[in-house]
């Protein structure tokens, strides 16, 4: 399968500059996020993909939206692939607006409130990811899914920390990374 990170949001412009939280819940993509985001939808046109996952983050589903355009495909919209939640850009938006936002995309896996409310551990975000990684490893093509998700569920997931807009491939039956380090 495909882990790809979205592109860079409000949140990464300013955080980035300032290592400091500016405050920004589930912020957009920025101009250059979004050129990111057209950029991996034709970079990923060739790669076979027949499902896309997106975490319910607007940055995510942003960034999807241009892939799913592209290949002519439906967005699954799964809040266990979303980030950590330890900033206020980890602050969702209800699946109501959501969907209304995005009515192509299939939202039925998540609640009104589908982000938690207290900083996620570390072990919690291992977790998901090690159960995200057994559903797809029942998939029979699983190799054809591309998953547009975040900095943190993808170093999780792979062990590997990329950018925004970043991809990379990744085998679910591998092992998970014994050690992560969780500095951006």
């Amino acid at each position: 399968m495909i882990l790809l990170r979205h592109g860079q949001s409000w949140f990464n412009h300013h955080f980035t500059a300032t290592r400091r939280d500016p405050g920004i819940p589930d912020p957009e993509l920025t101009p250059l996020g979004h050129q990111q985001a057209e950029a991996a939808a034709d970079a990923l046109r060739g790669e076979g993909i027949r499902r896309i996952i997106a975490s319910p983050y607007t940055r995510a589903l942003q960034t999807a939206a241009p892939i799913s355009r592209a290949l002519g495909l439906p967005v699954l919209v799964n809040p266990i692939v979303r980030e950590r939640y330890a900033f206020a850009c980890d602050i969702g938006t209800p699946r109501g607006a959501l969907a209304r936002a995005w009515p192509e995309h299939d939202f039925s896996a998540i609640e009104e409130v589908w982000w938690p409310t207290v900083e996620e551990p570390a072990d919690g975000v291992a977790a998901r990811a090690a159960l995200f990684r057994a559903e797809m490893c029942a998939l029979s093509d699983r190799s054809d899914t591309l998953v547009v998700s975040h900095w943190g569920f993808i170093l999780s997931f792979t062990g590997t920390s990329v950018t925004n807009g970043q991809w990379l491939r990744a085998d679910p039956t591998l092992p998970a990374p014994a050690e992560i380090n969780w500095r951006p």
